[in-house]
């Protein structure tokens, strides 16, 4: 399908009003807060122990593995892609060292892979929405990590279908086993569970 320049512009603005409308939220709402082509996500609840303890643990698991100008980062900013109208804020992002130089929004397509947590309150915002706005990022891989299960996959190979970019290979696992996150194998060992 071709858009018109009109319909092009249209979306542009449409991101841009959603874009100020977040950086205004954030400053007054507690939560986390997305951009997805569905509009705006906002996740109410601030992670909890599990969670956040499980990125912690995932992050430190990954930094033994790499080399030192790669890192597993846990923070800010935001992973954005105006053009597709998607921002994104993964719990951890594996990226060169080199990359996260500069302001701004990461690029995405410099992102080595991406790791969720999967949230208590907003599973399918994981499940769903994620895997589908990543491939379209251009992410390579992303990982999931389900403390609700104790279960998680890891998806790659991203190619073209009828519904836009996805990923082709699933490779899912059980916590207690090792998973393979681009070049890196971890232990899944002693992650914690939600109670």
């Amino acid at each position: 399908m071709t858009i018109a320049s009109d319909d092009v512009q249209r979306d542009a603005a449409h991101y841009r009003a959603m874009r100020d409308i977040v950086e205004q939220m954030r400053e007054r709402i507690p939560g986390k807060f997305e951009i997805t082509k569905e509009g705006i996500v906002h996740d109410m609840m601030a992670p909890g122990r599990p969670h956040e303890l499980t990125a912690a643990q995932v992050r430190r698991r990954l930094e033994k593995e790499m080399p030192e100008e790669i890192l597993a980062h846990t923070g800010t900013p935001d992973v954005e892609l105006g053009s597709e109208g998607i921002m994104r804020h993964p719990d951890v992002m594996v990226i060169a060292v080199a990359d996260m130089e500069g302001e701004g929004s990461f690029d995405p397509r410099t992102l080595i892979a991406v790791i969720e947590v999967v949230s208590r309150s907003n599973p399918d915002n994981d499940w769903v929405s994620k895997m589908r706005d990543y491939p379209l990022l251009g992410i390579p891989v992303y990982a999931v990590f389900d403390p609700r299960t104790g279960s998680g996959a890891v998806l790659s190979g991203i190619h073209r279908t009828p519904d836009g970019p996805r990923y082709a290979t699933r490779k899912d696992f059980m916590y207690g086993e090792d998973v393979t996150i681009a070049d890196w194998t971890i232990s899944t060992d002693d992650l914690p569970r939600y109670a």
